[in-house]
């Protein structure tokens, strides 16, 4: 991708969006990083899926460290701030202190009632027009004092207190693949907060269209895949012969090493 180049932006909520501003890297350079190889077309495209599925499924992450992506989100206050807790990323986000921020604020779609088995999330959609209003009455209340506070001169630093949560912001995000693909794991999961995960399905669209190989093999053993505990690996060898697992595992097209390596997950040789 060349530098300077235009990129769309994927429009996310009411008002926010993502748009991937640059990216080095794509396949070939995992591919390259693991086989620390410099000759191109040495391999078949075949053989690089093989290979990064291979780094994928045994964890080996450094290579895909190699590939790095960088966005510009505009997003809610209350979003950014979980966001930022994924701590591997480089950012730089608008500044209050420089910039007068503009009256933006975030409206949902519809309400969500607190989840009874979960303290942190939500569950279930519904409309409610006094809620809406009173969302608003404090956007308006409180961007009006923002302003006041302006005029009366006081630091800009100090006039954005009155700002609720749902006002947007923009940053600039810079990430590694290893470390993007652990963001996505936890922002595309059911559980996460629906507006942070409106963004994950985004970037999700932008990072697949670049690594495609990467992405299949992210998908298919980690965003879809599951870790089992010891517990469980003794519950299914319970309930399962290495026979019935095998030929449950051909009818679904696993054949060869990778074959012999699901096999040895589930029923281990025994220590000599």
């Amino acid at each position: 991708m060349g530098h300077g180049e235009a990129h769309p932006e994927i429009p996310v909520l009411d008002k926010g969006f993502v748009r991937l501003v640059d990216c080095m890297g794509d396949d070939a350079a995992i591919v390259q990083a693991a086989r620390v190889s410099y000759g191109p077309g040495t391999k078949t495209v075949r053989e690089d899926a093989a290979l990064i599925d291979y780094l994928m499924r045994h964890r080996h992450t450094s290579p895909f460290e190699m590939v790095e992506f960088k966005f510009h989100v505009k997003a809610p206050l209350f979003v950014v701030r979980q966001w930022f807790r994924h701590r591997t990323a480089s950012v730089n986000e608008i500044s209050g202190r420089y910039s007068i921020l503009k009256e933006e604020f975030y409206e949902p779609p519809a309400w969500r009632r607190q989840a009874r088995r979960n303290k942190q999330g939500s569950e279930g959609a519904f409309t409610d027009e006094e809620a809406l209003r009173l969302l608003q009455g404090v956007e308006k209340e409180a961007y009006e004092a923002y302003q006041t506070l302006l005029e009366k001169g006081i630091a800009r630093e100090m006039a954005r207190m009155v700002l609720p949560l749902n006002l947007y912001t923009e940053f600039y995000w810079k990430q590694d693949l290893h470390n993007l693909f652990h963001f996505l794991a936890l922002r595309l999961d059911p559980h996460a907060q629906w507006e942070i995960r409106q963004y994950a399905q985004a970037i999700a669209l932008l990072v697949k269209a670049k690594v495609p190989l990467a992405w299949q093999s992210f998908e298919e053993h980690v965003l879809k895949g599951a870790h089992l505990s010891q517990t469980e690996l003794r519950a299914l060898r319970g309930l399962l012969t290495p026979e019935l697992y095998e030929k449950a595992l051909k009818e679904l097209g696993l054949s060869g090493s990778r074959l012999e390596e699901a096999l040895t997950k589930l029923f281990p040789p025994e220590p000599t």
